[in-house]
C-alpha cells in the first residue's frame, strides 16, 4: 500500500491537528464528521473492521479522539446529540480495540464496557455510561440498538460511513428497517409459530415497550403473529474482524 494514499499521512495529519486548533468550535465539530466519515470508509467493509490495518495507522484513531474530547455539546441540538454520540461509540469501540490488539474478544478486557473511561465532550464516561445513560436513558431513542457497533460479530454490522445531524433521524430509522427484517436479528419459523430474536432484545427488553412483537412489527414488511412464541439467539462475542 503506497503512504501517499493513506488519508492522513503524516505531514497532513500535522496540519490537521493545526486547523483544529485554530478553527472555530463549529468548524472543528465539523471536522469530527469529516474524519470520521473517511475513517469509517478507509477500514470498515460489509460491516466488519480492518483491526490489524487500523492499528498500524493509530495517529489517524488519536485525532479523532482528541476531537471527541474537546466537543461542545452546550448547544447541542437533539439530531446533533444522536449523530455525536453514535458516531462516538462506534468510533470508542475501535479504538479500544486497537489498543487491545491482537484481541479475540472483547470480553477478553475486563471492564471493557463498564470500567474503562474516555473523554466525551469533556466528560470522562464509560462505553455502558455513554450508551445507556447519554444515549438510552436521556435521548430516550431505542433505535441506538441497531447502529452501535459493539466490536462483535453479533453486534449490528457497522456502516463504511459517518452519521451526521443531517442524516441521522432517517438513518436511524433505515438501519432498524434493514436489521428488523434481517434473519440474523428477527427468524420467523410460521410452521412452528416461533419467533428467534437477537439478544439485545432480551437484555434491554424494557427500550421497547410493552411487546416486542409489536415494536418490531412497525418495521417489519411481513408482520408477526402476536400468538407466536418468543426466543433468543446466543450472542456471538467473537471479534468483528474483517482481514485482509
Amino acid at each position: 500500500m503506497n503512504p501517499m494514499k493513506n488519508f492522513l499521512a503524516l505531514p497532513v495529519l500535522m496540519l490537521l491537528i493545526f486547523s483544529v486548533l485554530t478553527k472555530s468550535n463549529a468548524q472543528s465539530q465539523d471536522t469530527f464528521y469529516r474524519l470520521a466519515n473517511i475513517y469509517f470508509k478507509k477500514y470498515v467493509k460489509d460491516g466488519l473492521v480492518n483491526y490489524r490495518y487500523a492499528k498500524s495507522n493509530s495517529k489517524e484513531i488519536n485525532v479523532i479522539y482528541n476531537l471527541i474530547g474537546k466537543y461542545d455539546l452546550s448547544e447541542a441540538s437533539i439530531a446533533e446529540k444522536k449523530a455525536f454520540y453514535t458516531n462516538t461509540y462506534n468510533i470508542l469501540i475501535i479504538y479500544q480495540i486497537i489498543n487491545l490488539y491482537p484481541i479475540s474478544n472483547p470480553l477478553d478486557e475486563k471492564g471493557f464496557f463498564n470500567e474503562n473511561e474516555f473523554n466525551v465532550a469533556g466528560e470522562m464516561l464509560t462505553l455502558d455510561q455513554l450508551e445507556k445513560g447519554k444515549m438510552l436513558k436521556e435521548l430516550k431513542e431505542p433505535r441506538f440498538h441497531f447502529v452501535l457497533a459493539c466490536a462483535a460479530m453479533s453486534c449490528p454490522p457497522l456502516p463504511n460511513y459517518a452519521y451526521t445531524p443531517a442524516n441521522i433521524e432517517a438513518e436511524l430509522t433505515k438501519k432498524t428497517r434493514e436489521l428488523l427484517n434481517s434473519p440474523s436479528f428477527v427468524s420467523v419459523n410460521s410452521s412452528q409459530k416461533k419467533v428467534m430474536l437477537s439478544k439485545i432484545f432480551d437484555w434491554y427488553r424494557s427500550d421497547f415497550g410493552d411487546s416486542l412483537v409489536n415494536y418490531i412489527n412497525q418495521y417489519r414488511t411481513t408482520k408477526i403473529p402476536s400468538d407466536y412464541n418468543i426466543d433468543f439467539f446466543e450472542y456471538n462475542w467473537q471479534l468483528n474482524e474483517r482481514k485482509g
